[in-house]
């Protein structure tokens, strides 16, 4: 589930959802915001979210466990070295 394999397409692998989060994260959203934001992204490039939101959590999880993203006054945003 994190990376593509054999029966997971890369569009729905945790970590290439999470690379297209934390280019969404220019500035500090809300997990909502950023859902929505996910969501309008998808429907401008004319393709439909093939994401649910339960993976969508799992991949703030992961950036989360991984030290890409910090949760600062209900905020998301990308942590800096």
């Amino acid at each position: 589930m994190i990376l593509p394999s054999k029966h997971l397409s890369q569009e729905r692998a945790l970590l290439t959802v999470g690379a297209r989060l934390l280019l969404l994260l220019s500035k500090p959203k809300t997990a909502s915001a950023l859902w929505e934001e996910l969501s309008r992204s998808a429907e401008k490039h004319e393709r439909k979210l093939t994401l649910r939101y339960d993976a969508y959590v799992l991949t703030l999880d992961l950036l989360f466990l991984i030290g890409a993203i910090e949760l600062h006054s209900g905020l998301l945003r990308r942590r800096t070295p």
